[in-house]
């Protein structure tokens, strides 16, 4: 067992960073920072040491184990996880929080550990050092509102992991195996596991956590945040759940609702989380169809959805960090103060949008082509209703109400120089899988032959980009495009913020009265028992009160009869 460890965990990327964000904690400044920039490098050199396709079994009493599975899938979650990691550190070298730089070394370490796991024990432990670590970092945020969700978001995540681990359970009852393969929610143990998946991945109406808590993190934390969960979640199901047809509309749906919401949100970072969730579902589509090609693309789109999801919330980030607010009703006109920020956040922006010669051109046309060769038509038209609307709201709306609407006369320095580099390192990868595709594809689980740049798919995409560029301009102009305004979206979490808080606080008003109550009675009780003592046994008692001689004769007398008249009878 020693030996296992020592020769082959060595290497393992999460663990590197599990343990190096450990040690963080106890590492002065300047250290810390090159620990934080040193981490991914080591995890990357201790990834790529391994072969392509591995897997290590240990017998652990009487479970057979694989914490170490490699293959095409799980190489290229790893392969991004990593680069997002070395991205975020990047990020985050302006800051000298110890603390959150060692949550974020571990969770993205625990994403890493749960990609690579190739059974339900071990993906469970590391699915549970995510949820605190990035719990942790929402804490880490901005104050009481940060707390409080980070509290609702570690509530809900500790749910998933009780259903993964009550589902693994039974799972292991009926097959004797808790090896992580594929499974089927037509039984009870792979249902709970399919809704502990799917609560991570923000399934509609299991989603308002994304919302509540990402923008309640530090500009650093949300980009870590917006990096790891949902695309752990995406991979899980892909692994487990591939072919399952539930989830293609479950995955439309994702990409259909988060649209409205995010249109009329005043929060950009919020829009942007709505918009994760749009992002989402055009995997969780490719996850249910589950042909080779559709789960390329599902792998292709979670690849490419890190970098640009990461650059769009990196942009946002600096602009919080300079101006202190990301509200489109106090931003406008700082492409004049921050252009190297208003430029990458418009190559993330045309990115999420599919323009041609940006990676999301390439992620987005294979799933599109696989919905299409499968025969799911009207999918595939929720899908391109779907890319319009986040045109809209992602592509559109945050570059153009952060930095070219109603100018608010700002003015600030650009983001520190680390900000810029993560920005201008990621926009240029954003770039460079656009406009060579073979990349991608040389890195998918499949071998494939798709060319993205077909007549056909080159102009139907520029067209919907185009008309819906036309579309905002004519809402805009005539102001019909809702307008940005101070306000509160209603959304699902109403029920958990409004009712059920109310009822959760009723229940701990009857609670604390009961206790009240009992407590009362308890002292009640005592107070009685203590007044029947002292008079019974009190200064003033009888008791304490002197006796003749002559009476206690009479009452030795009288006991030992009883006693000679107890020893006879007996």
């Amino acid at each position: 067992m020693i030996d296992f460890f020592i020769n082959d965990y060595i290497n393992h990327p999460g663990i590197i960073l599990i343990l190096g964000g450990i040690a963080m904690l106890f590492m002065p400044g300047n250290m810390r920072r090159l620990t934080t920039f040193a981490l991914p490098l080591f995890a990357l050199l201790g990834f790529l040491a391994y072969p392509d396709e591995l897997i290590l079994t240990v017998n652990l009493f009487d479970y057979t184990l694989d914490p170490i599975r490699i293959d095409g899938i799980s190489w290229i979650f790893t392969l991004i996880f990593i680069i997002a990691a070395f991205i975020t550190a990047i990020y985050s070298l302006h800051k000298s929080d110890k603390f959150e730089q060692s949550m974020i070394a571990i969770y993205a370490g625990s994403a890493i550990g749960a990609v690579l796991a190739g059974d339900l024990l071990t993906l469970f432990i590391f699915w549970e050092v995510s949820a605190l670590s990035s719990a942790i970092i929402v804490w880490l945020g901005s104050g009481h509102d940060s707390q409080r969700a980070a509290m609702r978001y570690l509530l809900i995540h500790i749910t998933s992991g009780l259903l993964l681990m009550l589902g693994s359970i039974l799972h292991y009852q009926q097959t004797n195996s808790i090896l992580f393969d594929a499974m089927s929610i037509d039984t009870l143990s792979g249902l709970l596991i399919f809704l502990a998946f799917g609560i991570k991945c923000a399934f509609p109406l299991l989603h308002n956590w994304l919302q509540d808590a990402y923008p309640e993190a530090s500009p650093v934390g949300t980009v870590a945040l917006s990096a790891f969960t949902t695309k752990l979640a995406v991979y899980c199901l892909a692994r487990g759940y591939a072919g399952t047809e539930s989830l293609i509309w479950i995955g439309a749906l994702m990409t259909a609702f988060p649209i409205f919401y995010a249109v009329i949100e005043n929060d950009l970072r919020k829009v942007l989380a709505y918009s994760l969730n749009n992002q989402l579902g055009f995997m969780v589509v490719g996850v249910g169809v589950g042909t080779e090609l559709a789960l390329n693309g599902t792998a292709a789109h979670a690849f490419a959805h890190i970098l640009y999801k990461a650059l769009l919330f990196m942009s946002m980030g600096a602009v919080l960090h300079r101006i202190g607010t990301c509200k489109a009703t106090e931003l406008g006109g700082l492409y004049k103060s921050m252009p190297w920020t208003t430029i990458f956040c418009l190559i993330g922006a045309m990115s999420i949008s599919a323009f041609p010669l940006l990676s999301g051109f390439i992620s987005k046309g294979i799933i599109l082509y696989a919905v299409a060769e499968e025969g799911h038509w009207i999918t595939w038209l929720v899908l391109l209703f779907a890319s319009a609307g986040v045109l809209h709201h992602s592509g559109i709306k945050v570059p153009f109400f952060s930095f070219f609407a109603h100018d608010q006369g700002l003015t600030c320095k650009e983001a520190p120089l680390n900000m810029l580099l993560a920005m201008g390192i990621t926009a240029a990868m954003c770039i460079l899988l656009g406009i060579f595709p073979h990349i991608f594809y040389q890195w998918l689980p499949y071998s494939m032959e798709f060319h993205p740049y077909t007549f056909d798919h080159t102009i139907t995409q520029l067209q919907l980009i185009f008309f819906s560029l036309l579309a905002f301009t004519v809402l805009y102009r005539n102001g019909w495009y809702p307008p940005e305004i101070r306000s509160t979206n209603l959304d699902f979490d109403w029920l958990y913020r409004k009712p059920l808080n109310s009822l959760i606080t009723l229940f701990a008003s009857m609670f604390a009265n009961l206790l009240h109550n009992v407590t009362e009675g308890k002292q009640a009780t005592l107070k009685m028992l203590t007044s029947f003592a002292y008079q019974a046994h009190g200064p003033k008692s009888s008791i304490a009160r002197g006796a003749s001689v002559g009476n206690m004769v009479v009452w030795v007398a009288v006991l030992l009869t009883a006693c000679l008249m107890f020893y006879y009878v007996i």
